[in-house]
């Protein structure tokens, strides 16, 4: 069991396709990590075993016709993206044991690839939440530290990789919902750019700013996931038709010539010096590999943190209000009328932040002050994207901290929203101007991780992913396990 799990989901494919492991074998090993180890963590909210050995064994045939270097290897997928036939729930009491009829898009793509799914991860209520302390099935811990939190709201997905009980997972970004708890748990993942992988089946938090991602061990499985679920999708409107299957072959790790700006912005005041020291020497090993990395002036960060959180509230108060208890899902057992239904079915279905959530969007939609908030943070938004603009006209890349600190004990950000909110502070810019973004880790403080952000310019994937790699050739932080003996 111990050498399956030193190895990457890359790795782990080429081993399936020489024959040196079964996939009924691999899957069973994680199966057996994850008996292990979920009474301690929470990662899952449903595992579907037995699905999962029959899907290994129906595959085995298959083999040595495999196309996707992903062909075989387990995975586990975020429960808020839909699954034919197994519980998706979104973390909430509202959507009880709601089975979707269908699978959302990536959810095809995987399966065409041939990967095996373990079943559906834990996150924050609706993706709203920093830590996975909002799920209604309680919170996921972090595997480096059962005492702290794994991130949010894909902390389960990034928990269950770190743990080693997954090879790679898929979560969802709205503000960093993938980056941060990539950070905080040790493991590779990243948002790409808005519109190059479907948002079909993908259960709506905030529409302009959603996208579906990979959590892995390393910025090559990452591609490779990408290269399997990204491309045009006729039932999503908004997706790009971008080439797709070139992410994997072109990491060379050479990034000699390329320019990456370090916002001196995002490294003043709340950030941790431990974080910030980490950051940097990230730098030092990029220009190490021929990379020229120099400072310069983003004066926009300050307003990052109220734009994003009116427009993700506006369209949260939006997207929700379908779970009225009459369509599906949970309904309040007693009620007198209609309206009546809808207000305890609500009351009670949903938890407390993403109420607080839904009143701060419906508040800055209302008439008397659409203008002064919503429509004053979609202009700020244009302003921003326009300033990542003018910087990736003079950078290729752009080099910052994920998160001002590294994972907060459990209860910490629960007691203070404000500051959960403001800790968002330098994922939610590449939401907001729809650019792809990836967190990778590059430390450690006290034995739990610190994550580097790389962000690039839109549909700039293979720039962001070559250059983590670059920095993953040269560093072992990403082959690190909390359970040590894993590890090479």
């Amino acid at each position: 069991m111990k050498e399956l799990l030193e190895l990457s989901a890359l790795e782990l494919g080429a081993a399936i396709k020489a024959g040196d492991v079964s996939i009924a074998e691999a899957t069973q090993t994680a199966l057996d990590v994850m008996a292990e180890r979920e009474p301690s963590l929470n990662c899952f909210i449903t595992a579907a075993g037995e699905q999962a050995m029959a899907r290994a064994q129906a595959l085995q045939a298959g083999v040595k016709d495999a196309k996707s270097p992903l062909y075989g290897v387990p995975m586990a997928i975020k429960d808020n993206i839909c699954t034919k036939g197994v519980k998706t729930c979104c973390a909430s009491k509202i959507l009880g044991d709601f089975t979707p009829p269908y699978d959302a898009a990536v959810t095809e793509r995987l399966t065409e690839a041939g990967a095996v799914s373990l079943g559906k991860l834990n996150m924050d209520e609706f993706a709203m939440g920093s830590t996975t302390e909002t799920s209604f099935y309680g919170p996921t811990r972090n595997p480096w530290d059962t005492g702290r939190v794994p991130g949010g709201s894909s902390g389960g997905a990034a928990a269950a990789v770190a743990a080693r009980e997954c090879w790679f997972a898929l979560g969802s970004d709205t503000g960093g919902s993938i980056r941060q708890p990539a950070s905080f748990c040790g493991v590779t993942g990243i948002k790409p750019t808005y519109g190059t992988v479907s948002r079909y089946g993908l259960i709506a938090y905030a529409s302009s700013l959603d996208q579906i991602g990979p959590l892995a061990r390393s910025a090559a499985d990452c591609a490779a996931v990408l290269d399997a679920i990204q491309g045009k999708d006729k039932r999503d409107a908004t997706s790009l038709d971008v080439p797709a299957g070139s992410l994997l072959s072109g990491l060379t790790g050479d990034i000699r010539g390329m320019k990456i700006g370090l916002p001196s912005d995002c490294f003043g005041e709340g950030l941790e010096p431990q974080v910030a020291d980490a950051v940097k020497a990230t730098a030092a090993v990029l220009e190490a590999r021929g990379a020229t990395v120099e400072p310069f002036s983003f004066p926009l960060m300050k307003y990052m943190v109220p734009t994003y959180y009116i427009i993700a509230c506006a369209e949260a108060s939006s997207n929700l209000s379908r779970y009225d208890g009459v369509k599906y899902g949970w309904r309040a057992p007693e009620y007198e009328d209609l309206t009546d239904l809808y207000c305890r079915t609500r009351t009670e279905g949903f938890g407390s932040e993403v109420k607080r959530r839904i009143l701060l969007g419906t508040f800055v939609l209302s008439s008397g002050y659409y203008d002064a908030y919503y429509k004053k943070a979609l202009q700020v938004k244009a302003l921003i994207k326009e300033a990542f603009d003018r910087a990736f006209e003079q950078y290729d890349l752009l080099l910052t901290p994920v998160a001002p600190t590294t994972a907060p004990k459990l209860g910490e950000s629960l007691s203070d929203p404000l500051k959960m909110y403001l800790s968002d502070i330098y994922t939610v810019p590449a939401n907001l101007a729809g650019l792809p973004a990836l967190s990778m880790p590059c430390g450690f403080d006290g034995g739990v991780p610190i994550g580097a952000q790389l962000i690039g310019p839109a549909l700039g994937e293979a720039a962001v992913l070559n250059a983590a790699h670059a920095f993953q050739l040269d560093t072992d932080y990403h082959r690190r396990s909390p359970y040590g003996k894993e590890v090479k």
